[in-house]
């Protein structure tokens, strides 16, 4: 085995992460496995932190272009920026897609690198449970506790994965059972603090909140704090995934379905047509089609009424009232909660 091949076992080993069989199986398996280009650009951009960022610059990462050795070589170089993040799935696609990867060529620098990931993710946890959009950046609205766009159930579905040690996450050392069993804790706790109460009842949560005082917050100019009808949707689900959840959950899952069901919007849907204006572009308007159920992206906490709002902040009540382009670039509607109605929440109500 060559020297730099032991060295990378002795130090994978000493931090805790041996994965059985992999440095006296490691030349013979890289001599059968294809190198994975996807993985070794993962590898190549994540930051010496542990996380991922989306994007460098203005150009989102793609991991399916292929690296000259000397853009390896700067990109690793650049390696100290404060960009990881968690938004857009950055992060915690790279951990499942490298564990994954890892199973299939048992690479020690993959391990390594979920590994590291995971540290950053349990690193970027607040004493209160909850997940900033960005970790060590948390300027502006990037330090709010962030469910949009599932940011943070992304991060707890991960880390629930490692405590049932399923979706390959049995491969790594049984010591981050532990650490993310405590982890997962402190989220629920955030999550079912959090969970908005109007008029005494239960509804669901807002896309993110203040850090400290754990109350909903605007994030940017045109994510006014409100009830989200996309972001609730992950939140309850991974509740249901808790074994023997306690009498808290249960409500907390029961008062968010119950929710869905008053707040859905029967007999319209929202869709991309021409634009009149402009035969070669698109325009997106709420039409109306007899069955079709669909639920706003934000709702008004007091009145529970659909608003929107354009990059002004100014609440408005129809789509067509703002401007076109974040009319056509934004979910202001969709069917996020229909499969939870009809299917996940009645085999949850059965098992529980």
């Amino acid at each position: 085995m060559k020297t730099s091949t032991l060295l990378i076992c002795f130090l994978t080993t000493g931090l805790g992460f041996l994965y059985k069989g992999v440095c006296g199986q490691l030349d013979r398996n890289q001599k059968n496995s294809p190198i994975d280009p996807i993985a070794e650009n993962m590898l190549a951009y994540q930051r010496s932190i542990g996380g991922w960022p989306k994007a460098v610059g203005k150009e989102l990462i793609n991991y399916d272009k292929a690296l000259a050795e000397i853009e390896r070589a700067a990109i690793k170089a650049d390696s100290l920026r404060s960009d990881a993040t968690i938004d857009n799935k950055a992060t915690s696609k790279e951990i499942r897609y490298l564990i994954k990867a890892f199973k299939a060529n048992p690479d020690p620098r993959y391990l390594a690198a979920v590994q590291k990931g995971v540290d950053y993710l349990l690193e970027a946890q607040y004493g209160n449970g909850g997940w900033s959009q960005y970790y060590p950046d948390r300027s502006t609205y990037r330090g709010e506790i962030t469910y949009n766009d599932n940011a943070m159930i992304n991060v707890l579905n991960i880390l629930q994965d490692i405590v049932e040690g399923t979706n390959d996450f049995d491969q790594l050392n049984d010591v981050y059972k532990n650490k993310a069993h405590l982890a997962v804790q402190k989220g629920i706790s955030c999550i079912l603090k959090t969970q908005v109460t109007v008029n005494g009842t239960l509804t669901v949560w807002c896309a993110q909140y203040d850090e400290k005082t754990l109350k909903p917050a605007k994030a940017r100019a045109f994510e006014l704090i409100s009830l989200s009808g996309m972001e609730s949707v992950g939140i309850t689900e991974f509740l249901m995934r808790i074994e023997k959840p306690s009498e808290e959950i249960k409500n907390a899952v029961n008062s968010a379905v119950d929710w869905f069901k008053k707040s859905k919007i029967e007999g319209y849907e929202f869709v991309f047509v021409e634009d009149p204006k402009d035969p070669k572009e698109k325009d997106k308007v709420l039409i109306a089609k007899s069955g079709s159920v669909i639920w706003a992206r934000f709702y008004d906490i007091d009145t529970n009424e659909p608003f929107f709002s354009g990059r002004n902040s100014v609440k408005v009540k129809t789509v067509a009232e703002i401007e076109k382009e974040r009319r056509v670039g934004y979910s202001w509607y969709g069917t996020w909660p229909a499969n939870l109605l009809v299917t996940k929440y009645q085999v949850w109500l059965k098992k529980v």
